[in-house]
C-alpha cells in the first residue's frame, strides 16, 4: 500500500525534533453543495530540525514514532519565513 503525501504549512517549531503541520483540504457540503475549507494539524519527524515556521513542506506517513508522531517531513515545497531582503539603491531613489 502507498504511503500517503500531504502538503501543509509549518505552524510550529518548538518541540526538539518535531514540527506541526497544518493541512488544509476543500471539500463540498454533502446538502448544500457548497465548498468548504477544513484543515487539520500533524505532528511530523524533522531529524535535523532544518523547518521552519511558514515553510510549506510535503509530509508523509510513517510507522508511528510516539503517541502524536506518524508523519515525517520529506522536502520543502516552497519557504515564506525568509524573505529575500531588499536594497533601495539610494540615488535612484533620490531621482
Amino acid at each position: 500500500m502507498p504511503k500517503r503525501v500531504l502538503t501543509g504549512l509549518i505552524v510550529s517549531d518548538k518541540g526538539d525534533k518535531t514540527v506541526v503541520v497544518n493541512v488544509e483540504r476543500k471539500v463540498k457540503h454533502p446538502l448544500y453543495g457548497k465548498i468548504i475549507r477544513r484543515s487539520k494539524k500533524y505532528h511530523a519527524h524533522d531529524e535535523a530540525n532544518e523547518y521552519k515556521a511558514g515553510e510549506t513542506v510535503r509530509i508523509e506517513e510513517i510507522a508511528p514514532i510516539s503517541k502524536l508522531k506518524t508523519w515525517k517531513v520529506i522536502e520543502r515545497v516552497n519557504t515564506h519565513a525568509t524573505p529575500e531582503r531588499v536594497d533601495i539603491d539610494e540615488g535612484a531613489a533620490a531621482a
